[in-house]
């Protein structure tokens, strides 16, 4: 099976008023900018009061539902360290588990962008071109915040090549 044919399953996972549904609907632009078939699903808990917020976005040539399967989720991004453990039973053996650790501490200027730094770290796994990311971006937040997620997106691609030993192209 090509990577194109291959179902693609992440879970976003975090507490209310992390951008967990956000950084969602840019992987869902991104995949769907790349020329994928996608789906996303969201679990919004309690959310109102900074409970637990998941959300799942499924890609390839042809998905039939937008719920990752349980354990099944390719890439686990987990924006608060307290719901690692509460969701990594949806992680399939091998599967990529990004934490807020992947940051370095101090990093951001605004810890409300992690979402997108952590999305900058996810992105050099996936096959879509940066130019899809960027424009997935551009149209799920406001112009004003557009120069600022563009810096912190970048800059967890760079943390990710450095703990993947992958050269930076």
């Amino acid at each position: 099976m090509s990577n194109r044919t291959k179902v693609t399953n992440i879970v976003i996972a975090g507490l209310g008023g992390q951008g967990v549904l956000k950084a969602s609907d840019i992987i869902a632009d991104a995949a769907f900018r790349a020329g994928l078939d996608v789906k996303k699903s969201e679990i919004h808990g309690m959310s109102q009061r900074g409970g637990s917020v998941s959300s799942d976005v499924r890609f390839g040539e042809k998905v039939f539902s937008p719920m990752v399967p349980t354990g099944e989720a390719d890439y686990l991004v987990v924006l608060s360290p307290d719901q690692v453990e509460s969701n990594r039973w949806r992680l399939r053996e091998g599967g990529t588990l990004i934490t807020p650790e992947a940051i370095p501490e101090g990093a951001l200027r605004d810890k409300r962008s992690l979402n997108v730094a952590l999305l900058g770290c996810l992105s050099v796994s996936l096959p879509f071109p940066e130019s899809a990311w960027e424009e997935a971006i551009r149209q799920n937040l406001a112009p004003k915040l557009h120069a600022a997620n563009l810096q912190v997106f970048a800059l967890g691609r760079a943390e990710a090549h450095k703990a993947l030993s992958v050269p930076n192209p």
